[in-house]
């Protein structure tokens, strides 16, 4: 199938607006709390709730892709997630906010049908790049959503951006209406089978396995960093504020504008190379911050910056490529592939935050830029590492 330029922007934008929704209510806590009457820790259960559906909704729901029509699920789970938006931008108390923070999550997982549909549509030989570019607006709707909701909600309020938020699903869910076409389910399992055979893909398929490991190691270095950068960045010797971590932020940027270079390489060259390419990038990104102690504090703000440019770059690459090599598995358990991956990252990313937190309150940064160093160290060696016999952990 030839893919239409607009059809391709689409699914990316379409990615990204439904990703953004997970990061909206971040900036604006400071601001939603007074007005709503609610205290620091209690309106910060709502980013909690959201990961929490979102984490769910991958692992319960995506699957359904495999088995349903995925554009009627993408079109339901638009006017959920739009609903969900405007019951947020209506609350009237901080328990309905709760429950509309866990409903957005859930259906912000539109994003993982829309990647997988991507794939589906797109010919083999074009399939990392057009992977690649939904990725992009996948990964810019998660670098924007937190700019874009502290600017309106300083200027227009929190419901205002809620607001906002859902009309730009509802735009999403219109377009998709009109231009995605029907996909055929490529299974009729129940949905206790369907849940149960993500154990036996696991089993079947090494290069899933190995995909998932590798990705989810990579994931443990990236959020040790993120998770504890602001606490490391408002003591000594810098002591900056928030604003500061948030502009480490913009490093994303040059992970969602080598998504589709990484695609097209994955094309060209094999996916096996690019997640041998990315890996080796975060473990010299990592092991290069290690010595930003020795430098003066302007000059390890510069390092610690080309660090996160560097190590951002190489796990998206490693995604993009980690995405191609496990869509080429089985055409018909995409959906299912797709969620078992994701999974694993966010376990990593789940491990990496506490492991990051605890090495930072006992042993100060070094200990963090070790953590994330051999973490991507042990995925290099898993992607460069002949593939095993079956049934074995690394094959």
């Amino acid at each position: 199938m030839l893919l239409k330029p607009s059809l391709i922007l689409l699914l990316a934008g379409g990615a990204g607006a439904s990703v953004a929704a997970l990061y909206y209510s971040q900036p604006m806590l400071g601001i939603l709390g007074p007005d709503i009457g609610s205290s620091a820790r209690a309106v910060g259960l709502m980013p909690t709730l959201t990961q929490v559906g979102y984490a769910l909704g991958i692992f319960f729901l995506a699957p359904l892709g495999d088995r349903f029509d995925r554009r009627r699920i993408i079109l339901l789970k638009a006017a959920v997630l739009c609903a969900a938006l405007l019951l947020a931008a209506a609350s009237p108390s901080l328990s309905v906010l709760l429950v509309a923070s866990l409903v957005i999550g859930l259906a912000a997982t539109m994003a993982q049908d829309i990647v997988p549909a991507a794939a589906t549509m797109a010919p083999e030989v074009h399939r990392g790049k057009v992977v690649g570019t939904v990725m992009t607006g996948l990964l810019l709707g998660i670098l924007l959503s937190r700019v874009v909701s502290g600017f309106v909600a300083e200027h227009w309020g929190w419901r205002a951006m809620f607001a906002l938020a859902a009309a730009s699903i509802a735009l999403i869910g219109a377009c998709a209406w009109r231009m995605l076409p029907a996909f055929r389910p490529t299974t009729h399992l129940s949905y206790g089978a369907l849940l149960g055979s993500l154990a036996s893909l696991w089993r079947r398929h090494g290069a899933l396995r190995r995909a998932t490991w590798a990705q989810g190691l990579l994931s443990v270095g990236f959020s040790a960093f993120w998770s504890t950068l602001a606490v490391m960045l408002h003591g000594e010797p810098f002591h900056l504020g928030a604003a500061a971590a948030g502009a480490f932020g913009l490093a994303g940027a040059a992970g969602a504008l080598v998504a589709p270079m990484a695609g097209r390489l994955a094309d060209r060259r094999g996916p096996e190379l690019v997640t041998r390419l990315g890996a080796a990038l975060v473990v010299l990104s990592f092991a290069g911050m290690a010595f930003a102690g020795l430098l003066q504090p302007g000059a390890q703000l510069w390092l610690l910056a080309a660090g996160a440019v560097g190590f951002d770059l190489g796990i998206q690459a490693a995604l993009i490529a980690h995405q191609t090599i496990v869509y080429g598995i089985d055409p018909g358990a995409r959906s299912r592939l797709n969620a078992v991956l994701f999974t694993g990252m966010f376990i990593g990313m789940a491990v990496g935050s506490a492991l990051g937190a605890l090495l930072l309150a006992q042993w100060g940064w070094i200990a963090v830029t070790a953590l994330s160093t051999v973490a991507a160290s042990a995925a290099l060696a898993l992607r460069i590492w002949p593939q095993a016999k079956p049934g074995s952990l690394a094959s």
